[in-house]
């Protein structure tokens, strides 16, 4: 009855364990991520319990051949919630859709000139993707890889069950480690980019001086509009982002559209939400099998999710820059390492960076324009390299 003879005959299983108390002490006594990294952690400890069945087998033709009930029956409930909720792509766009609700677009309809900024910040992605196909992952493995860059983990997840189920597990770490790690990540960009004369640019001086031309007069009406507008942008130019896209937006409609959609508002941000956060975490952290997580590509996604994450901060600061060289008002360049889509975290990083500057500089609004505009840039990132790829 008791796993003690399997634990000697797979000692490489105490190690996933200690992972997973790992990833436990991140969320809990560190309060690294903890929605994500807690339930991914126990997950992997339950996935690693010799004799639970918890752990989550590899697709092969057989399984996606069989009923859910069959797979409940040979393979136990992890390969059940996964098969049906993970396999399937409907976590990541549900998870996308209550934060939609939570967001609000606001600061980037404001200064929508700074919303470019998020799309200069996904150049991580690209630039990993060609790195990962020259060290030896496969076309379809490298842009699952690449996707950490845009600092998303739900994004992550998504292209990486269309593009390689097989390397979840360590992706979701990766993606949710370094969106953890983001206040270590940005200010260490920030010094090998930037000068003390750019972190100085106080952004409302350079409203005072150069005005906007062109207020926005009805902001609620075009928080209504913009889900529709930028809806349809996608839906025609990159059809297969709208999972995700969609879902984002339809999310942060029923917000803004106010006391008719509240309860659908609530309900998306609330209690639909956290479930499918409970689903995702403990599902990806069963995926984690010793088999499938100690390896060379687990080592490799992990440098590779590091590069493309600091190359993203760094193309947000070079975009404003090159910006800069050309324009009258200038733009403080924390607000090009916020086009991550790590909100709004990363904005509070880049704020506190330049407060320890200018204690009169607060550019928190500012650098959202640019932070939420890249959870969309790095939405449709996924559905480019899922198009391309998949």
């Amino acid at each position: 009855m008791t796993a003690f003879g399997a634990l000697l005959q797979s000692p490489e299983t105490i190690i996933m364990i200690l992972i997973g108390v790992f990833l436990l002490y991140l969320g809990i006594v560190r309060e690294y991520e903890p929605l994500l990294l807690v339930p991914i952690g126990f997950g992997l400890i339950l996935a690693n319990s010799l004799g639970g069945e918890m752990g989550v087998v590899p697709s092969t033709d057989e399984i996606m051949h069989m009923s859910l009930l069959e797979i409940a029956k040979e393979y136990g409930i992890m390969n059940l919630l996964y098969y049906s909720l993970i396999k399937t792509g409907l976590l990541p766009p549900v998870i996308f859709m209550g934060v939609g609700a939570l967001t609000d677009f606001g600061p980037m309809l404001r200064n929508l000139k700074l919303a470019f900024f998020g799309a200069a910040a996904q150049i991580g992605i690209f630039f990993v993707l060609f790195l990962a196909i020259a060290v030896g992952f496969d076309i379809k493995e490298a842009g699952s890889l690449a996707i950490i860059g845009g600092a998303d983990g739900p994004t992550a997840i998504y292209t990486t069950i269309k593009l390689a189920p097989h390397l979840l597990g360590p992706i979701a770490i990766a993606a949710y480690s370094y969106m953890a790690l983001v206040p270590v990540i940005i200010p260490f960009v920030v010094r090998l980019t930037t000068s003390k004369k750019e972190l100085k640019i106080n952004m409302k001086e350079q409203d005072k001086l150069y005005p906007s031309k062109r207020p926005v007069k009805n902001l609620r009406a075009m928080k209504i509009l913009f889900p529709l507008m930028m809806g349809s942008i996608v839906a025609v130019f990159v059809p297969s982002a709208v999972p995700l896209v969609g879902m984002l937006l339809f999310g942060n409609l029923v917000k803004e559209v106010g006391n008719p959609t509240e309860r659908l508002s609530k309900a998306a941000s609330g209690g639909i939400l956290n479930t499918a956060t409970i689903f995702l975490g403990l599902t990806v952290g069963a995926t984690m099998t010793a088999d499938a997580f100690l390896n060379y590509k687990t080592i490799m996604i992990i440098v590779g999710g590091f590069i493309a994450f600091c190359l993203s901060v760094a193309g947000g600061i070079y975009a404003t820059k090159l910006y800069n060289l050309f324009a009258r008002k200038k733009i403080n360049p924390l607000i090009g390492a916020t086009g991550l889509s790590a909100v709004p975290m990363a904005s509070r990083v880049a704020n506190d960076v330049a407060l320890k500057h200018d204690p009169s500089n607060h550019l928190l609004q500012y650098a959202m324009a640019s932070n939420i505009s890249g959870v969309i840039g790095s939405a449709v990132a996924a559905g480019i390299l899922i198009s391309f790829l998949g």
